[in-house]
């Protein structure tokens, strides 16, 4: 059935009409010109259409947009610019932790809801276990693997650096 769903994306509020079984995926490409989900199973298993709902991480392949109205979505477009990248962006970046790119949108969206649950610096078998739903075919696991200790170290020391500030 066609619906006008309203839902924020990437911190503006938006509205869509489209049938509403229609994948959220499919929505975001089409209709918003968004590119950093990618089609990559389109079984909500290799995390490659990943995107944050309300702060928690959900493979918007099959998730149908009705279930989004009302909610919070954000893209990787969203977490920052080239400009301004997000901390996890950058430690992304700066430690090259991308081949094809194809599993890019899912590791960076998956480390930021990951590395904003941490109370502390995850360990590197933490991160493993973090990550291990999202699937790269190229290799990258250990540039990945520290951009994320890299990611966390920054916000870590950042965090201490506040604390010891404010005393």
């Amino acid at each position: 059935m066609i619906k006008k769903v309203i839902f924020s994306l990437n911190n503006k509020m938006v509205q869509v009409e489209a049938d509403e079984q229609t994948p959220l995926l499919y929505i975001l490409r089409n209709d918003f010109q968004l590119n950093g989900p990618k089609f990559g199973c389109g079984l909500g298993e290799c995390g490659a259409c990943s995107v944050l709902i309300d702060t928690r991480v959900a493979r918007c392949c099959v998730i149908p947009l009705i279930a989004v109205e009302g909610r919070e979505v954000q893209t990787l477009e969203g977490l920052g610019s080239i400009e301004s990248p997000s901390f996890v962006q950058k430690a992304f970046i700066d430690e090259q932790a991308s081949q094809c790119g194809y599993c890019t949108n899912g590791m960076i969206i998956t480390t930021t809801a990951f590395l904003n649950k941490c109370a502390v610096k995850p360990s590197k078998e933490q991160i493993k276990e973090a990550l291990r739903a999202n699937l790269c075919r190229c290799g990258t696991h250990i540039e990945i693997i520290k951009a994320v200790e890299a990611a966390a170290e920054n916000l870590f020391s950042d965090a201490s650096n506040l604390l010891e500030e404010g005393n």
